[in-house]
């Protein structure tokens, strides 16, 4: 009987401690068994509360000495600036998406010009004698000429006069007069053919042929017929069209990417869907200073004469490459006036407004210089309906701190002269829409520490500095509870 007892006794015992030891460790085990099974959210990463960017694997600190806070899987809001839109609406939208990439962007640029003659090609036409033009070919600016083209006839007495003497040189067999003789017709302008047609024909000819030397059209004409010309007049000038320039300019920022040699198109409504390849012939040495703009001359092979001086044209310059840098399609750029901003595709019909800082623009790309890395799909079309369905707006003003200088109460936790540091509970911050929690602060002024205690109540002026560096310069003890 009494062995029965003792055996219940015993049961009862190892029954109740079991019960007590099961009491104990289910919070614990219940903690650590928190799978998705469990119907408790999973735990996707731990991100700064002001700045989204910064995510880690566990929990810790931020860059501001700020908890990280969780972020779960399915919590579109989590991150500031989420929003989850429905797939048929996605659709509707008509959003389209492209990766950001890493790489070299060519310095293009894009400006207008217009064209012009090439003049290393024209040709001035004048006479070495003085005369009346008796018979002129060229009628007008403008008109095509040949090589060889008869351009006028010349009556110069001069012309005529020197003509005789060496004919009467020619008759007299004097070497010495001779050779004097054909030289000053040579002075005046007479072709070897023509002095040799002279010792032939024995003849005087009483007017001189004018050709051209060039095909060309007629840029300038600045004679008619039955008019007097001397050496100094200007009698028409000849530009080829086989070649032509293209005088473009370019912003004062632009100038140190245009180089000699550059590969240069230029486009024209003209001719819709064709486009002309030639180079930069020259950079011109300074900047107009009205416009602050810098003339770029360009050559293009002109043989069928579509180019036509004075046409308007669109100019594309091929500069250097820059170094490699993440780069988006340039319409996903979103700009603002104080943010540009892309707007994020996360998947699963979630979106996320990202500000960037954007860099070079090169065609139809834009360098992103933070903000970005390679592989994020970026929205190109819709965004902006994004934005607005998701009031970013909104939500990027309580990212963005609307003041650099807060005032705000505190209570101390710990300090560290040495180091220049304090630990406080703050309260919440509307301007910067921080919430009431435990932050550690660098002061401005190790004095600022002397006479504090720990639960101490006190009023904290707050300063933010570059870097997103926060700063106590201020603290005033005997701050109301």
């Amino acid at each position: 009987m009494n062995r029965l007892f003792i055996i219940l006794v015993l049961l009862f015992a190892a029954a109740a401690g079991g019960f007590f030891i099961g009491q104990v460790q289910r919070p614990a085990m219940q903690a650590a068994d928190a799978d998705p099974d469990s119907g408790e959210p999973e735990i996707l990463y731990w991100v700064a509360p002001m700045d989204p960017n910064y995510r880690r694997d566990g929990p810790g600190k931020s860059p501001m000495g700020m908890d990280l806070v969780p972020v779960y899987a399915g919590s579109a809001g989590a991150v500031p600036g989420t929003v989850s839109i429905d797939p048929v609406v996605v659709s509707n939208l008509g959003v389209r998406t492209a990766r950001a990439a890493f790489g070299s962007l060519p310095r293009q640029l894009r400006t207008v010009g217009y064209v012009g003659y090439d003049e290393n090609t024209m040709q001035q036409v004048s006479t070495r004698v003085a005369g009346w033009v008796e018979k002129l070919a060229v009628r007008a600016s403008g008109d095509p000429v040949s090589s060889g083209q008869l351009l006028f006839e010349l009556y110069s007495p001069d012309l005529v006069n020197a003509q005789e003497e060496y004919l009467a040189a020619l008759r007299s067999n004097n070497t010495v007069l001779r050779r004097a003789s054909r030289e000053r017709l040579a002075a005046l302008g007479v072709s070897a053919a023509g002095i040799t047609r002279l010792e032939k024909d024995r003849q005087v000819k009483q007017r001189t042929r004018v050709y051209a030397k060039q095909d060309g059209i007629v840029a300038h004409l600045g004679i008619r017929e039955g008019g007097y010309v001397t050496p100094a007049t200007p009698i028409m000038t000849i530009a080829a069209l086989d070649r032509v320039w293209v005088v473009a300019e370019v912003f004062e920022r632009q100038a140190g990417w245009v180089q000699q040699g550059q590969q240069a198109r230029v486009s024209t409504d003209y001719l819709p869907g064709q486009t002309r390849v030639g180079s930069v012939d020259y950079v011109y040495p300074e900047l107009d200073p009205k416009t602050r703009t810098l003339k770029v001359r360009l050559g293009f092979a002109n043989p069928d004469g579509v180019l036509r001086p004075n046409m308007f044209v669109r100019v594309e310059i091929d500069g250097q490459a820059t170094e490699s840098v993440v780069h988006v399609p340039r319409e996903a750029l979103i700009r603002g006036g104080t943010v540009n901003r892309v707007v994020l595709a996360l998947g699963d019909g979630q979106f996320r407004s990202q500000p960037v800082e954007p860099g070079l623009e090169s065609g139809d790309r834009v360098a992103i210089l933070d903000g970005l890395a390679a592989g994020d799909v970026v929205v190109t079309s819709g965004q902006f309906l994004i934005d607005s369905e998701s009031n970013i707006d909104v939500a990027l003003g309580r990212m963005e701190k609307q003041a650099s200088r807060v005032t705000v109460g505190a209570v101390v936790e710990g300090w560290r002269v040495a180091q220049q540091r304090i630990t406080l509970m703050h309260d919440p911050v509307e301007e910067w829409s921080w919430p009431a929690m435990s932050m550690a602060f660098d002061v401005a002024d190790p004095a600022l520490l002397d006479d504090l205690s720990l639960g101490q109540r006190v009023d904290v002026v707050i300063e933010e500095e570059a870097g997103d560096r926060f700063v106590i310069t201020a603290i005033k003890t005997g701050s109301m509870p």
